[in-house]
């Protein structure tokens, strides 16, 4: 008996392992064939029509604190509203978000959402873009600005909303606005460039290590981090970043041209009262209170673009949901 009991276990967890093994098979398999056809295999676009969103709130609000005669009333004229809104063709706007890292990874994002709204906006039609972010990599941030000079270019007015942060790279992307608005104690400005790194050279020299390294051109490497950098390596350097900087200001210059920067064009940050004053932005206004006025009068369309999910992240995912079906 003892031996069967054994056996018994022993099987059961052979069939275990077993269907594990072939739920995962099963998985890869479905994830191959749906890659090509599924829709979120190359990303998501969602719309959300933000004035239902207020609409509800509203209603829910009022709801809890009128009385019923009162709500009825309510009620009553909201579908008059809606009715009328329905015969009348109202101004679109586009709302799309941007939340920055040093890398600037939301452009991969930012670009397909200004494409998909450029395939439906109007020369009447205004976006509006919330952004968040400190700066970080020149090439990347050069990418996300020129993604905002598509909108530009097409003469479809382009607002951009600060509530905490547009500094360095993200001011670089904020200027290229029509209008720039920005929360009072916003952070703003920071027109400058920084770069710095360590240097191993001497530790490894202290431990007798040998670093080597072969470059074709003379400048090919100016600074790095186990060599012995050179005043010459360090000049070129420096001269790089003040070239960086010099195009920094002139494309604030060309697209915000009311801005002293001999003033604002040292790497200092301000708040968003002082920025006013500086003329770094034209008005004094949260995101949220922007976009409630408009929806007054305007259908507001938020778009936000998913990119494509690595595919063990989809794996997981549809695992989940087979599982969760069974």
């Amino acid at each position: 008996m003892e031996f069967l009991s054994e056996y018994g276990m022993f099987l059961a967890k052979a069939v275990t392992l077993v269907v594990a093994a072939l739920m995962l098979v099963g998985g890869i398999v479905v994830l191959i064939a749906r890659s090509g056809s599924h829709p979120e295999a190359h990303g998501r676009l969602d719309i959300r029509h933000l004035n239902e969103k207020y609409d509800s709130m509203t209603l829910a609000l009022k709801s809890a604190t009128l009385p019923k005669k009162a709500l009825k009333q309510f009620q009553k004229e909201r579908k008059a509203r809606e009715k009328q809104h329905e015969k009348i063709e109202r101004h679109r706007i586009f709302v799309l978000n941007f939340h920055g890292d040093i890398r600037a990874a939301a452009v991969a994002s930012l670009r397909e959402e200004v494409t998909a709204v450029l395939t439906a906006a109007q020369p009447d039609d205004e976006v509006i873009v919330r952004l968040e972010s400190a700066g970080g990599l020149v090439h990347g941030y050069g990418l996300a600005a020129a993604q905002l000079l598509r909108i530009r270019d097409r003469r479809i007015k382009l607002t951009v909303a600060v509530d905490k942060v547009a500094a360095s790279g993200g001011y670089m992307m904020a200027c290229v606005a029509d209008r720039i608005i920005a929360a009072p104690f916003a952070i703003l400005g920071s027109i400058g460039v920084i770069a710095q790194l360590p240097n191993f050279n001497r530790l490894l020299k202290k431990h007798e290590v040998d670093f080597e390294q072969f470059m074709a051109g003379e400048h090919k490497r100016t600074v790095t981090l186990f060599g012995e950098n050179t005043d010459k390596g360090r000049q070129k350097f420096q001269e790089e970043i003040e070239d960086v900087h010099t195009l920094f200001k002139d494309f604030v210059k060309t697209h915000r041209p009311q801005v002293d920067l001999e003033r604002v064009a040292t790497g200092e940050h301000w708040f968003g009262t002082r920025a006013l004053e500086s003329r770094l932005v034209d008005e004094l206004r949260t995101s949220d209170d922007v976009l409630l006025d408009a929806s007054a009068s305007a259908d507001l369309y938020e778009v936000v673009y998913t990119g494509k999910k690595p595919w063990l992240a989809r794996l997981l995912a549809q695992t989940g949901e087979a599982l969760g079906r069974a």
